[in-house]
């Protein structure tokens, strides 16, 4: 059966003006204590073999490449399991995808989220579109034949016209994936606190239909709300949630879900190391979810995928 494993990196060099994550950018000096406590977690885990396996954050690509290789050596893994790992454009470089190549690393998600100079300014983004393209070659070089760019759009200042010089830019890389997300308001962000900011219903929508044309002429077909790839190249692991599986997250602030029952890790590296320290759960708080409201979750999740909602005939009489 499908398993997936999530770890979570929570360190930034700069947080962006949107993110609401739980990301940190001022706790550097707790990357190797952070790593080691996510082993031990991982360890100390009575779970699945893994069909897939996600390194988000935050920014796992500022994390030297044997940290990483010694966090995915404790996490079990099946022969051709997926292995994706964040990567920001100006982390980039040989001897880091070289390194993940060897730790087992299948696949590279990209944070581009534009190609136009002034949209990644109003985004709070630090690298330019010559890293991007240098990013991807890097990737290529390194034996990375699947990967992903992932954009946003919607910010102040986009044009459509933009959008579509950053949507063209991208598809002249050639990539085989690419996740495209409407820019969102979070409580609490330096985005939410300016709404003069904040991006219009009808622009995104646009410029969603805008996507989905270039995408799909040039052979990316969608799969999910928020994805378009070409066959052989969608993600597995984000189609294990879509198909409500079961799957363990490790690291702080980081969600499970195994037959039903969801649970989160407490949201602060400094108690995440701690209690993993003296052996103690990491556990925040959980839920079970009853018969129905799982159900209902379950065809939520199931109007992502282009597969849908499979239509049965209600007997009559």
């Amino acid at each position: 059966m499908p398993f997936g494993v999530y770890v979570h990196i929570p360190f930034c060099a700069r947080r962006c003006d949107y993110c609401a994550f739980a990301v940190w950018t001022d706790r550097a000096s707790l990357l190797s204590s952070y790593v080691d406590a996510c082993r031990r977690e991982a360890l100390s885990s009575s779970m699945p073999i893994a069909t897939s396996v996600y390194v988000g954050g935050g920014t796992p690509s500022l994390l030297p490449g044997d940290l990483l290789a010694s966090l995915l050596d404790d996490i079990a893994r099946v022969d051709g399991a997926e292995v994706t790992v964040e990567c920001n454009p100006e982390d980039a470089s040989g001897a880091l995808f070289a390194a993940w190549r060897r730790a087992g690393v299948t696949r590279v998600s990209f944070g581009v989220q534009s190609m136009v100079p002034a949209v990644l300014s109003e985004l709070t983004r630090r690298h330019t579109p010559a890293d991007v393209g240098a990013a991807v070659a890097r990737a290529r070089e390194a034996g990375f034949e699947t990967f992903s760019v992932d954009l946003i759009y919607g910010p102040r200042g986009e044009s459509l016209d933009d959008w579509r010089r950053t949507v063209e830019a991208v598809l002249a890389l050639d990539p085989p994936h690419v996740s495209a997300y409407g820019l969102t308001v979070e409580p609490g962000t330096a985005l939410w606190r300016e709404p003069a900011r904040w991006p219009d219903d009808d622009d995104q929508a646009s410029k969603y239909l805008l996507a989905d044309e270039l995408l799909s002429e040039a052979g990316l077909s969608w799969y999910e709300v928020s994805n378009w790839a070409r066959p052989g190249h969608e993600c597995r692991h984000n189609r294990l949630y879509w198909a409500q599986g079961d799957y363990r997250g490790i690291g702080c602030a980081a969600h499970s879900h195994v037959a039903g029952r969801r649970w989160w890790n407490v949201r602060t590296p400094e108690r995440y190391i701690a209690l993993v320290g003296v052996g103690r759960s990491p556990e925040a708080a959980g839920e079970s979810l009853s018969g129905d409201s799982r159900r209902f979750g379950g065809l939520a999740l199931l109007l992502r995928p282009r597969d849908g909602v499979a239509v049965v005939p209600l007997a009559v009489g």
